[in-house]
C-alpha cells in the first residue's frame, strides 16, 4: 500500500486568493517511509505572504522570488502522489488548496477517496484531545523540538511518525511487508532503527522477508541508521 503524507504552506487562508508557496511529502509503502521525498517552494505570482503566516512559516516574499511557479511544478507533484493517498493533518485546508491550485491550471481535483486526514483519526482514537501534531508528537514519545516554526517538509516527516503510531505502529507494518514471503524465522538479538525519528524496539522474532524488507527501506535513508544483528535459527 502506497502512501504520502503531505504537508503544504501558504501565503494565507483564503483558498480563493491565496497561493501555495511550499509542499513537503514522505512516500510510506506498507506503513514504512521509503526515503523518497517531495519538497517544493513555490513562487506564488502576486500574491505575498500575510504577516500572519509569515509568523507561522517564515516562509518571505524575498524567499519565494527566484522558486518556480504552481503551473512550473505541478507535474512533480501529479508524479509523485499518482496511485497514492493523500494524507495530511487537517486534509481539508491542504487539499483545499492543492485542488484550488490545480483549477487554476486546468488539472482535475484530488478526489476525496484518496485522501486521509490524520485529524480526523487522531480525534476518534483520542477524543479527549488534544490532537494538534506538537500534542500528538508529545503523547507517542516523537523528539519534535527542532520544530520552532511549521516547515512542509519538516512537518510531513513528524506526521508520518505520528501515522504510523496511530494506525498499528512499526511492528504491524513489518508483519504486513513479509505476509506473501518466506515464513523461515530468524532470531533477533537487536534490532533498533532510526527512520524518521527516534529509535525504537521491534520485535525479537522475524521472518527473512521481514528482515530484507526492513534493511532495505532503512538503507535508503542515506543519514539515518539500522543496527542488525541476527543468527539463523537453527
Amino acid at each position: 500500500m502506497r502512501e504520502i503524507i503531505f504537508d503544504t504552506e501558504t501565503t494565507g487562508l483564503e483558498t480563493r486568493f491565496d497561493r501555495v508557496i511550499e509542499i513537503g511529502g514522505i512516500e510510506l509503502i506498507n506503513n514504512f517511509p521509503t526515503g523518497k521525498t517531495l519538497h517544493l517552494y513555490i513562487n506564488p505570482g502576486d500574491r505575498k505572504v500575510h504577516p500572519d503566516a509569515l509568523a507561522v512559516h517564515g516562509i518571505t516574499d524575498e524567499f519565494l522570488k527566484d522558486k518556480p511557479g504552481f503551473a512550473d511544478i505541478a507535474q512533480q507533484i501529479v508524479e509523485f502522489f499518482d496511485g497514492a493517498k493523500w494524507i495530511a493533518h487537517n486534509a481539508n485546508f491542504d487539499i483545499g488548496f492543492i485542488n484550488a491550485e490545480f483549477e487554476r491550471i486546468g488539472l482535475p481535483p484530488v478526489q476525496t477517496d484518496r485522501v486521509v486526514d490524520t485529524l480526523a483519526l487522531a480525534r476518534r482514537k483520542h477524543p479527549m484531545g488534544p490532537n494538534s501534531l506538537d500534542a500528538l508528537c508529545r503523547r507517542y514519545g516523537i523528539d519534535n523540538a527542532h520544530r520552532t516554526k511549521h516547515g512542509a517538509l519538516l512537518d510531513s516527516e513528524l506526521l508520518a511518525e505520528v501515522y504510523i503510531e496511530m494506525t498499528g505502529g512499526r511492528q504491524a507494518a513489518l508483519g504486513l511487508m513479509g505476509t506473501e514471503r518466506s515464513t523461515t524465522v530468524i532470531e533477533v538479538d537487536e534490532i533498533v532503527v532510526t527512520a524518521v525519528g527516534r529509535p525504537r524496539p521491534l520485535p525479537n522474532r522475524l521472518t527473512e522477508a521481514e528482515i530484507e524488507a526492513h534493511a532495505a527501506m532503512v538503507a535508503s535513508l542515506k543519514d539515518k541508521a539500522l543496527w542488525l544483528r541476527y543468527k539463523s535459527a537453527e
